[in-house]
């Protein structure tokens, strides 16, 4: 006979934790947040996750290097990957009012985590470096190809779009208007024409 199922045979579990790490951060995200978002009781929580909360906050970050490897994919396989760069910020502008007040919880989790938990912040970091590493080799490719007229390095370029990914996600909580979001990221923009 088989024993209880555990919570996480759920896929959407980690999905459904990240949502509330997303919004209220790790420090202020509690057990009892956890349970009521996931629909575990402690019991069932803790044989899954060992770790406690730590894990699942791991986990879920880890979520988000599954995404971005999804989007370095479809930039391998695009015959325009700077284009898909340039519609990736330029779809920031489009989201809803929530999605802006989140912001981006890789960048929240560095400025949350440092100073407080070393490996949390280091594993965030790592996922921006792996982004910023992306976004270089797809400069390098475009200055080969002439579809770049900046002679600045791609390594200096790679480090300003994290920059501008950093202090826009900051940006769209001051100003979650599609408008204002959009000039300043065709502005932003403009630097890798």
């Amino acid at each position: 006979m088989r024993g209880r199922p555990t919570i996480y045979e759920d896929s959407n579990i980690i999905k459904k934790a990240q949502e509330v790490f997303w919004q209220k951060g790790y420090n202020a995200t509690s057990l009892s947040d956890l349970q009521k978002a996931t629909g575990a009781g402690a019991g069932s929580f803790y044989n899954t996750f060992k770790g406690g909360k730590k894990e699942v906050f791991q986990k879920a970050v880890q979520e988000r290097r599954l995404a971005f490897t999804s989007f370095q994919n479809e930039l391998s396989n695009s015959e325009s990957p700077l284009e898909l760069i340039k519609d990736f910020f330029r779809s920031i502008a489009k989201a809803d009012q929530n999605e802006h007040l989140k912001g981006c919880i890789i960048a929240n989790t560095v400025v949350e985590m440092t100073f407080i938990d070393e490996d949390l912040e280091s594993s965030a970091v790592q996922i921006l470096k792996e982004v910023e590493q992306m976004f270089i080799e797809v400069i390098k490719l475009e200055q080969l190809k002439g579809t770049i007229k900046t002679k600045t390095s791609p390594e200096i370029l790679g480090k300003y779009l994290i920059t501008f990914w950093c202090g826009l996600n900051t940006l769209r909580r001051m100003y979650p208007d599609e408008n204002v979001l959009k000039d300043q990221i065709e502005m932003q923009l403009a630097v890798i024409s």
